[in-house]
């Protein structure tokens, strides 16, 4: 406790700067925690599943069965049920309900992260301004008078660090976590594109083939 209490009065040393820096670390923090929940909960993709969906003539009863475990707020759920649901429609149609379906994924895992990318350019530039602020206060005091008083110099120069430090600070946080987000996202829309190419491809073997998807799902599945 007496290591925040210290925290906090040399924080506030800083100046003015450090209140709007503090309110970016703060809406940082809330962002990533909440990101870092949805990805949790959303992006789970299941072993089974991925094998499942690889696998040449595969039951799609079997795959209504696995997408039911997963539950609707999964991401992958999501996009590859679009995909079963309009198995017995054209490939085309199936594609453009696919992508439709991944647009909209795409925007839930997106939102929020245009926030972190504002902070990784504006945290260091308020930093820079608490800076110059202090450099300021500090060149006032040496110009005001010839004597001196070397606590008010340092004061300016210390909220001149401070405020630096602490921009910096917040802006290498929102940096990582929306390089992290952002190569998660990447990852698991190129894992959708991959399984649904997958299931279109079966699609078009049942429908050419009068397979599953042509004439309703099969009483027993077989896996090879």
């Amino acid at each position: 406790m007496q290591e925040l209490f210290v925290a906090w009065n040399a924080i506030k040393f800083g100046g003015a700067m450090v209140y709007p820096l503090l309110a970016l670390g703060v809406l940082a923090i809330a962002i990533i925690i909440d990101r870092a929940v949805l990805y949790a909960r959303c992006l789970r993709l299941p072993a089974e599943l991925a094998e499942l969906v690889e696998t040449f003539g595969f039951s799609w009863v079997e795959l209504e069965k696995q997408l039911g475990v997963l539950g609707p707020r999964n991401a992958y759920g999501r996009f590859l049920q679009v995909i079963a649901d309009n198995r017995n429609k054209p490939a085309w149609w199936v594609e453009s309900r696919a992508g439709d379906e991944a647009g909209r994924i795409e925007k839930t895992l997106a939102r929020g992260l245009w926030v972190l990318e504002t902070i990784v350019t504006a945290a260091p530039l308020l930093g820079l301004l608490g800076t110059i602020t202090g450099m300021m206060q500090s060149f006032n005091v040496i110009g005001a008078s010839t004597l001196v008083a070397p606590t008010q110099v340092t004061a300016g120069v210390a909220q001149a660090l401070i405020a630096t430090a602490l921009g910096l600070l917040i802006a290498v946080l929102a940096l990582f976590a929306f390089n992290l987000f952002s190569r998660m996202q990447s990852q698991s829309l190129d894992t959708m594109e991959r399984l649904g190419s997958r299931l279109v491809d079966h699609i078009r073997l049942d429908q050419e083939g009068g397979g599953e998807s042509a004439v309703g799902p099969r009483p027993a599945a077989v896996a090879r």
